[in-house]
């Protein structure tokens, strides 16, 4: 079995804000401590699920110091960087390899649409920007509207030396196949979508870039340790144990980390509300999360 580099269960931190919509300390402190304690090999900060598209530099440069500081080397700390600017992305990821982090999430820019030749110069500029941190590309055409190519993911693979993994959020079994067949020996797959996590584990991946394992991640963990044992039917039995969370987590009504949120202040751990234009789960979708997690086995859903 190839060694995870960053960990197999690797956590996308949602970002929790106070009453008031300030960055909440004390509660990130506490969340990164029961993440940990609950299957999370690492964390990735500022990513989607935490929100970063609404999140100031500062902010962002806060949140990177305070999990760093928090986590004290227990796990991987993994800082989204990157944007639909290529210059900005440069700085803030230049900033995060001052600052010690272990990695950069680099997701394709949303929006533009690039080109497959203007996503390889965009990410090259990032990564040759920073030699010494390891690059990790973040390929989710659902939210970005582009789908990073197998062969410009190959071609980053090849002459980057410090892009060393790529998240695929991409629902391609078959481009996760062809990057693995395709790959330098060191660069590893990492799913980013929770419920296709073990397939992809069987085409090559290495762990996943979870959403779910903020609910599940000791479950989430375990399947893993299965997997690579050849324990495939046990893999299997917590895949689908799973899998209702999952669907809760991404209901198409709402994006995440709307339910998310919801079921993480519905079980106590207080996380606040979102910012704007994202929303509050409704009660429709609230309750759907809540069946799910009663149905799953965790403690009653707190009531408002």
């Amino acid at each position: 079995m190839t060694t995870a580099r960053f960990g197999q269960v690797l956590t996308a931190m949602v970002t929790p804000f106070t009453p008031e919509g300030a960055v909440d300390d004390a509660a990130v402190v506490s969340l990164v401590e029961y993440l940990l304690s609950h299957g999370s090999d690492g964390l990735i900060v500022c990513g989607t699920t935490g929100e970063s598209p609404t999140l100031t530099h500062e902010e962002k440069l806060h949140l990177f110091r305070l999990v760093k500081e928090t986590v004290k080397g227990r796990g991987a700390v993994i800082g989204g960087t990157s944007s639909y600017d290529t210059a900005a992305s440069v700085s803030l990821t230049r900033e995060v390899a001052e600052i010690g982090l272990d990695a950069a999430l680099l997701v394709v820019p949303p929006y533009s649409k690039p080109s497959q030749e203007g996503l390889y110069r965009h990410f090259k500029a990032i990564a040759d920007a920073v030699p010494n941190l390891p690059c990790l590309l973040y390929n989710v055409p659902g939210r970005t509207a582009q789908n990073l190519d197998t062969t410009t993911t190959l071609r980053l693979a090849h002459d980057v030396s410090n892009v060393v993994a790529t998240k695929e959020a991409g629902g391609n079994l078959i481009q996760c196949a062809e990057i693995f067949a395709g790959k330098p020996t060191d660069f590893q797959i990492y799913s980013g979508d929770d419920g296709l996590t073990l397939p992809i584990l069987s085409v090559g991946g290495v762990g996943v870039i979870s959403v779910s394992a903020h609910l599940v991640g000791d479950d989430m963990k375990a399947m893993h340790t299965a997997f690579f044992a050849g324990d495939f039917a046990e893999a299997s039995r917590l895949n689908a144990k799973m899998l209702p969370i999952v669907r809760a987590l991404f209901q198409p009504t709402t994006p995440s980390p709307a339910p998310l949120k919801a079921a993480l202040n519905g079980l106590g751990i207080s996380v606040g509300g979102l910012r704007l234009p994202l929303v509050e789960a409704n009660d429709k979708e609230t309750a759907i999360v809540r069946a799910a997690l009663s149905d799953y086995g965790l403690r009653p859903f707190a009531q408002s």
